[in-house]
């Protein structure tokens, strides 16, 4: 946070600058906000709260404060400097609706308001007004409240001058999602907005960001609040937390180059995996850019150097690999930049091309000061990655032979597999089934154009702790990586995918979902772009079947609060039709049964039970896996797959109030 702060006062209607008009939103809001799903209409919350947070980092500000009320809108305040209110000489009206009504309206575009912004773009305001069904701004000026009201982003409220109010400045947003823009809203996420938060507090010194959620109890509402004096750095003891570090300190440089600020945290994990957040601006960027970029290329090169230097790599062996030396990595890159150019709205990807040099410039000098400084450390890290070289190279032989050259030619597929016949990745799906029982009746009863069968023997190998040597060499792991066609490490290509579904089919038991969880465990570390774009699932077989007399077709029920339900239906259907019910019979037997049978697997169905329950897609119940939350899923993946058990302990003990005796199955 800056310690000489601009003059507020100085913020006026000649630093916004007004570039064109808003009408596109409404017809294609994917545009701008990339979905109108469930990250869409978070996206709109992140759109204002973000306009919060350069004020903050513009020095003006201390405070975001998100509130989800209890009739479905959302409410950001902050304690900035407010928007201007007073007359834009562009367009005739307050400076405040012109910020709302027009696209690339701001104090982002050279008028002087920001030297850095997350939302140079200049469109989320309008945008979000654009889709809300109502959309409601209050700012402060020097004790002074004003309002304005919009609905589809049109006004429906002039500029009114309220009167004083205890707020001496600031800006609060209330707006409510356009239903007939979002179709499938309901409700925002908790979760989700405690995530923004948290992040938004890590990457802004001194921040205070708060939640407070009224939908459950008005009178006494979820409360929440992130403060981090510690930035990146408290951040990246979050990602290693519950995790073996190589270092009890975390390596820290702030620095400003040029025009721009450096910011790079990091410690490493004897883990396997690297978990490396780049941010720019303080909006986080999935797919990377420049910035990821530079630090990779400057951390194998200092690594490299500081190897040769003291003798820790031979004279013949080759360098380490930047695969090497990120294995175990957790860092965090925070770039503030004048002029960010982002791959479209939602700012995946950083382009600008500068950033690479300065984040290389600045990582070169001064991690290579940090390994210099602490030669303990500096060998533990080389020392990991010789390890990784090594494995590596080890697994090179194996994964070649993974690896097919054409992936729809079926000669190099796993003999255990019964591929499909259709060579259309888009309408192909492969089941992996646990056991060779279960594996015989799926093949037996699969529709053998688009389904294509993996039998799976026993427990695969945890991946958690493993790597790509030991993986290649488990002759399970080897036969999915071969079906699946997009190859793993150095070679993985999404493009390979030979099966637009990879559905996991495994008892409803202790040790089904036991074997679900270490195949989830393969794909999140492993393939988790197989993950991210939707395409593994899970299948959901019956729990009981209950048998009619004569040629009529069973009823399966696939969750246990349904069974009582249908038998109630089925029991007053057979009143009004003027059946006589015998209550001393079993509630089956009343109900018009003549059997229930419980599954405790899917061996039990034959082949045509099994394509019925389960694999007709006109009838099947496929839960689609997705990673909401990629960082507490990796604590989440490391506490329950690690190797650790006092974390697995506690983890399993936190929630053994939340399970019921007639769930568990012993």
């Amino acid at each position: 946070m800056p310690t000489n702060k601009p003059n507020a006062d100085d913020y006026d209607a000649s630093q916004i600058q007004v570039l064109e008009g808003l009408e596109p939103v409404r017809k294609r809001p994917g545009m701008y906000i990339g979905s109108t799903g469930y990250e869409g209409v978070h996206h709109l919350i992140k759109e204002i709260a973000d306009n919060s947070i350069d004020e903050a980092i513009a020095g003006y500000g201390s405070m975001v404060l998100i509130e989800l009320l209890a009739d479905g809108g959302c409410r950001v305040t902050d304690d900035g400097r407010g928007i201007p209110v007073d007359i834009h000489p562009k367009t005739g009206v307050s400076t405040l609706e012109t910020v709302l009504t027009v696209l690339h309206a701001g104090g982002k575009f050279g008028g002087g308001g920001y030297k850095v912004s997350s939302g140079l773009h200049g469109v989320g305001s309008s945008v979000v007004n654009a889709l809300s069904a109502k959309f409601i701004a209050e700012v402060s000026h020097h004790g002074e409240l004003y309002r304005v009201e919009f609905a589809e982003g049109k006004v429906t409220a002039k500029l009114k001058k309220l009167g004083k109010t205890n707020m001496p400045r600031g800006t609060r947003i209330t707006f409510y999602p356009d239903t007939k823009i979002f179709k499938e809203f309901t409700k925002f996420d908790r979760n989700w907005v405690m995530k923004y938060l948290r992040h938004q507090a890590y990457l802004t010194k001194g921040i205070r960001a708060k939640l407070i959620d009224y939908r459950q109890d008005e009178q006494h509402p979820f409360r929440y609040e992130f403060y981090f004096d510690g930035g990146i750095k408290s951040y990246v003891k979050h990602l290693n937390a519950g995790k073996e570090t190589l270092s009890a300190d975390i390596f820290y440089v702030e620095r400003k180059v040029e025009d721009s600020e450096v910011e790079v945290a990091l410690q490493y994990n004897d883990g396997f995996s690297e978990n490396v957040m780049p941010f720019a601006n303080n909006v986080y960027n999935p797919e990377g850019g420049t910035h990821l970029v530079g630090f990779r290329s400057a951390m194998t090169r200092v690594i490299n150097d500081y190897a040769r230097k003291n003798n820790l790599l031979k004279e013949k062996e080759e360098n380490l690999t930047g695969d090497d030396i990120r294995e175990g990595l957790t860092a965090a890159i925070l770039v503030k930049i004048p002029d960010p150019q982002f791959e479209g709205q939602t700012k995946n990807k950083l382009g600008n091309p500068e950033v690479r040099r300065y984040v290389d410039q600045v990582m070169s000098e001064y991690f290579a000061y940090y390994l210099e400084e602490n030669p303990a450390t500096a060998k533990k890290i080389v020392n990991k990655a010789i390890l990784a070289a090594r494995a590596r190279r080890a697994a090179r032989a194996a994964r070649e032979n993974v690896i097919r050259k054409n992936p729809l030619e079926g000669t190099t597929l796993p003999g255990k597999l019964a591929d499909c016949s259709s060579r259309n990745p888009d309408e192909c799906e492969l089941y992996i089934v646990e056991g060779d029982s279960a594996g015989g009746s799926a093949k037996s009863g699969r529709n053998s154009k688009t389904q294509a069968i993996l039998p799976l023997r026993g427990k695969v190998l945890n991946t958690e702790r493993a790597r790509l040597d030991k993986m290649l060499a488990n002759k399970e792991i080897l036969a999915l990586i071969k079906g699946m066609g997009v190859g793993i490490g150095e070679s993985f290509d999404i493009k390979g995918l030979r099966y637009n579904r990879i559905i996991i089919m495994t008892d409803a038991d202790v040790d089904g979902s036991h074997i679900a969880t270490l195949l989830l465990t393969f794909f999140f570390r492993y393939m988790p772009q197989v993950v991210e774009e939707g395409h593994i699932y899970l299948a959901k077989p019956p729990l009981f079947e209950l048998v009619r007399g004569g040629n009529k077709p069973s009823d399966f029920v696939y969750d246990e609060p349904d069974l009582d339900p249908l038998l109630d239906q089925r029991i007053a259907e057979r009143r009004e039709a003027g059946l006589k019910i015998d209550p001393t019979q079993e509630r089956f037997k009343q109900a018009g049964y003549t059997d229930q049978k419980r599954y405790k697997g899917l061996g039990e169905m034959d082949a045509t039970q099994l394509w019925e329950t389960t694999m007709n897609p006109e009838k099947r119940v496929l839960t689609q896996v997705k990673v909401a939350d990629t960082e507490k899923a990796d604590a989440i993946f490391n506490k329950l797959m690690g190797d650790e058990v006092e974390p697995r302990k506690a983890f399993i003990q936190s929630r053994a109030g939340d399970i019921k005796i007639e769930d568990l199955d012993v």
